[in-house]
């Protein structure tokens, strides 16, 4: 069995009772050429961060009530303005594609698709795994600013926080760091780490788990005491714009740049460490895993069938 199929058997079990409500063929017949457009509007972009900002999008929208498509929404006290949220981008391309798809096949396909779909399609185009993405979610009416506080994973979270968030949408530790994978390319403000470099847990020292020469490259980038919040890094500083398992080799050496990340090494004792070097050690597995938990991902709390809606704008409710 190939490694695409295994990938999509594995999906296929893992969504249980959501595979009889989510398909990969979904919009076949309503809306056949879906990814084709999608893809279209993608790759007439410029940006080589529109991946990791598209599939942050998805993440972000999973973890709150579910992917539903409520991260997109322009309303009052929505979740864009949780602060785990700050700095979500690339809205502007999801509007693109939503008025694209409109064109085709007018109120066929919700918002909360297309965040999945583009997501797949950008990460596969530098370089990382295909998956059998699973269709057929409608947008929620209501977005949930509570839900994004609680249940987002912040970049100074410690092991413990991250994992606990993890397992509350039902993800396991393979699944955990496979998906922070997701790391191996876009970028973290400074605000994100420097306290890492600084006065980590107010110790009034950089934390300890920093290897001293990326420590020194980070302080340049982010001085200490200024104003420089909005400075992009890489969070991969060896191959910044394509996805591989460099992320992992990166834990290895000390130099994951956020917190969240680098712990998911460096906590004696825990299960983490040992997927993280199987990862660093086979990008065949990490890839392979990361399409599962994107699938897996993917299925969290879908609205389906009467439930919720398909928006014609991704902004805003019918």
């Amino acid at each position: 069995m190939s490694g695409f199929s295994i990938v999509f058997f594995i999906g296929m079990m893992m969504c249980g009772a959501c595979s009889a409500q989510l398909s990969p063929t979904f919009y076949a017949t309503s809306c056949p050429n879906v990814s084709s457009i999608v893809r279209d509007v993608v790759q007439r972009q410029s940006d080589v961060r529109l991946g990791a900002k598209i599939i942050r999008l998805h993440f972000h929208d999973c973890f709150v009530n579910g992917c539903d498509g409520s991260v997109l929404l322009d309303v009052a006290d929505g979740e864009k303005g949780a602060f785990a949220n700050g700095g979500l981008d690339g809205f502007e391309v999801i509007d693109d594609i939503k008025t694209a798809l409109e064109n085709a096949c007018p109120g066929r396909v919700s918002c909360a698709d297309i965040l999945a779909i583009a997501s797949e399609i950008l990460v596969s185009s530098v370089g990382g795994p295909n998956w059998q993405v699973q269709l057929g979610r409608r947008d929620n009416t209501t977005a949930n600013r509570a839900g994004a506080d609680a249940n987002l994973p912040l970049a100074n979270d410690g092991f413990d926080v991250v994992q606990q968030k993890f397992a509350d949408q039902g993800l396991d530790s393979i699944d955990l760091v496979a998906l922070s994978g997701a790391h191996t390319f876009g970028q973290a403000r400074c605000i994100t780490f420097r306290d890492r470099l600084y006065d980590f847990g107010g110790s009034g020292n950089p934390d300890a788990d920093l290897d001293a020469t990326y420590l020194q490259t980070l302080r340049q980038n982010c001085p200490d005491q200024d104003s420089a919040n909005n400075i992009g890094n890489n969070l991969d500083p060896t191959t910044p714009n394509g996805f591989d398992n460099n992320y992992f080799t990166n834990l290895q050496n000390n130099r994951g740049l956020l917190q969240s990340d680098q712990e998911l090494f460096s906590t004696t004792g825990a299960d983490t460490v040992a997927i993280v070097n199987r990862f660093a050690g086979s990008q065949t597995q990490f890839f392979d895993a990361f399409g599962e938990s994107m699938i897996k991902m993917g299925n969290i709390s879908p609205l389906t069938g009467n439930n919720g809606e398909i928006r014609t704008n991704c902004r805003r409710v019918n």
